[in-house]
């Protein structure tokens, strides 16, 4: 069966938010977020009929001020505010890695394309551009990807992407804990690319 990899949304609009879902995602009531707003603590603007409306990021960024508990709805909704998808393609074998993206560019239409090519990079990629895909390789230089998916599981800051792991690696018990740490797909090397491209669709 055919299938368009393509993600084709027609709703290209700017993902906002107003001061009631604010409120909801801060645990207050209505007032409070209004208030929140009209003192700028909250950036935000007004439409044409005087509601306010807040865009995530600027949400996210007060509820970080405020130590405010953010959910992954709402971390997911700042990657996909500007209608694509952010894919971090995470791999040593920077041949491998080249193949990947080059590949997964052509197929996935929707979706920006990062790479990192060791555990460090991927991280800090991970907190600056907060993909929501990532495919990640287990044996890797500095921070191996065990360690990263335990921390993408108990933290906040990498914005809890989905993630697509590949190893090479022989150890049987790899695929239990990997998916046991929240890891959506668990494939072993050699990657089928086109393959690959469906889970990423799938994951959308």
């Amino acid at each position: 069966m055919n299938r368009d990899l393509n993600r084709n949304d027609n709703s290209k609009k700017p993902l906002v938010y107003s001061a009631m879902e604010v409120a909801r995602f801060c645990g207050v009531v209505n007032q409070t977020a209004i208030n929140w707003i009209k003192n700028k603590y909250i950036k935000a603007f007004q439409t044409p009929g005087g509601q306010y409306r807040v865009y995530p990021e600027d949400l996210v960024d007060f509820m970080k001020k405020k130590n405010i508990h953010i959910p992954v709805e709402l971390l997911q909704a700042c990657h996909k505010s500007d209608g694509k998808n952010i894919l971090l393609l995470v791999d040593d074998d920077r041949v491998w890695n080249d193949v990947m993206a080059k590949y997964l560019s052509s197929k996935l239409e929707e979706t920006v394309i990062i790479q990192a090519f060791d555990g460090f990079e991927a991280g800090a990629l991970m907190v600056k551009k907060r993909p929501n895909l990532v495919v990640l390789d287990l044996d890797l230089p500095g921070i191996d990807g065990i360690r990263i998916c335990k921390t993408i599981s108990e933290e906040n800051s990498f914005g809890k992407p989905s993630i697509i792991v590949t190893t090479a690696l022989e150890d049987d018990g790899l695929e239990k804990r990997c998916l046991e740490l929240g890891v959506s797909k668990f494939l072993r090397k050699p990657v089928n690319l086109p393959a690959l491209a469906e889970d990423l669709v799938e994951l959308y």
